[in-house]
């Protein structure tokens, strides 16, 4: 995807979790345990914040965040941050250096992919929450969304921080699986300390593994972020072994936490 679409999604995505956080904030957020709507954008706020320090002082600020803004209303802080952000990306162009945890790309445009992709699941936290339709996911948007998934934080993550997997890989058989949705598929390999994943948009897939997760773009990418809660027809049809889908959805959690 170009950088002006993701800050098109963006602005889509902000408009409605915007809209949509007023209606309860004090209700639970389902997908995200313990929080209240109020809690939902409160974080959201306070990640935007959190990336327009990385591009402007090129490191991620730590620690973070600072205490004054807990007692910040959790709407003005969103919007406030809301408008940095925007302010931030509007100052760089998107090849210039930023702060980043990804070493592969720490650039202002890898944040603008991040905060596209973060706020379009944010959104979905919040209209299920607040119990409100959940409004279409571009398809360009979810494959780049499961893409960057499976890629930029299982496979990276493993690779770079593979004790935090050992509880789960460390015994692994070694598996292969596939996910495949309309015009794209990964193949990604499990085992002792490894997570690979290859493909991406155009993609077809074939050969044989363990489990296969299959959908539509916006159901698979609800899926992989276990953003389901309150669907009860998400369109996503897993197959395949079940320890084997166990174990791709515990790396999966380890990896997003």
């Amino acid at each position: 995807m170009e950088n002006a679409r993701y800050l098109e999604c963006l602005a889509a995505d902000f408009a409605r979790l915007r809209s949509v956080v007023p209606l309860a904030p004090s209700a639970a957020v389902p997908t995200c345990p313990g929080w209240t709507v109020a809690d939902l954008a409160r974080h959201v706020g306070t990640v935007y914040l959190h990336k327009t320090a990385a591009m402007r002082e090129g490191a991620e600020p730590e620690p973070w965040p600072p205490k004054a803004l807990a007692e910040e209303e959790a709407l003005t802080l969103l919007d406030r941050a809301h408008a940095a952000l925007l302010a931030e990306f509007a100052a760089h162009r998107p090849e210039d250096p930023a702060g980043s945890w990804y070493s592969p790309d720490p650039t202002v445009g890898f944040w603008i992919r991040r905060m596209a992709q973060e706020t379009v699941i944010h959104r979905i936290d919040a209209e299920l929450g607040t119990g409100q339709p959940v409004a279409p996911v571009p398809a360009d948007l979810a494959v780049d969304g499961i893409d960057e998934l499976l890629k930029v934080f299982v496979a990276y993550s493993v690779a770079e921080w593979g004790d935090y997997f050992t509880d789960v890989l460390g015994d692994s058989p070694g598996r292969d699986y596939e996910v495949r949705t309309e015009g794209a598929s990964w193949r990604l390999r499990s085992g002792p300390g490894l997570f690979t994943a290859e493909g991406g948009p155009g993609r077809i897939g074939g050969g044989a593994v363990d489990a296969v997760v299959s959908g539509p773009p916006a159901a698979v990418l609800r899926w992989v972020w276990n953003r389901q809660d309150g669907d009860p027809s998400p369109g996503v049809v897993v197959e395949g072994d079940p320890e084997a889908v166990t174990e791709l959805r515990r790396c999966i959690v380890i990896a997003t936490q």
